[in-house]
């Protein structure tokens, strides 16, 4: 019964992932106190969490074969880490603490059932291989040394990048620091904190 339970949450995150994240967008453009002092280092945070994300799309052939290489050759969920970062820096920009620590709890809430239920997909449909990757690489904090086991030499490609729409992430970071940095302009007071 409890694994009916876990499925049936791990379920639930996954569909309510990205509906969530636009609740908290909303939140955000209206509660977010950017400051030029904090734009810069979130905005260096959040770029750091999008070229993860890049290098990992550029990496990754979803459902035709286990990306071992790049990024993931480090973390098994280099997609979520980079989001985090996104997540992280833009808390950060936005100078409201209260909005970062509702980030870190949906975060938690959603992306660790999430990335169970596709382990426990990835563990049926790459059989043996995914456990053996399993076994050497974390799940979620990125290991020091890259991991050489099967496929690691697989190189990033610009057209899986760009199959898996990773550009829409980079489109949202340049929109996001606009939107800080216009906040800023528009609100001078928030700025001179």
């Amino acid at each position: 019964m409890a694994d009916e339970e876990t499925r049936g949450y791990s379920a639930w995150a996954a569909r309510w992932r990205v509906p969530l994240g636009f609740i908290l967008g909303g939140a955000y453009l209206i509660f977010s106190r950017p400051s030029v002092v904090l734009l810069v280092p979130g905005g260096v945070v959040a770029l750091t969490g999008i070229v993860i994300r890049a290098l990992a799309a550029g990496h990754l052939d979803k459902n035709q074969r286990l990306a071992t290489s790049g990024p993931y050759a480090r973390t098994r969920n280099p997609l979520y880490l980079g989001s985090l970062l996104i997540g992280v820096g833009f808390s950060l920009a936005g100078g409201s603490w209260i909005l970062g620590v509702v980030f870190a709890f949906l975060f938690l809430l959603v992306y660790f059932p999430v990335m169970r239920r596709e382990s426990d997909f990835l563990r049926g449909q790459f059989a043996g291989l995914y456990d053996r990757y399993a076994a050497c690489v974390p799940l979620f904090l990125p290991r020091l040394t890259a991991w050489d086991g099967p496929d690691s030499g697989m190189g990033f490609r610009w057209d899986r990048y760009w199959k898996n729409r990773e550009y829409e992430a980079a489109i949202g970071y340049v929109a996001g620091i606009g939107f800080l940095a216009l906040k800023i302009a528009l609100a001078p007071k928030f700025a001179l904190r």
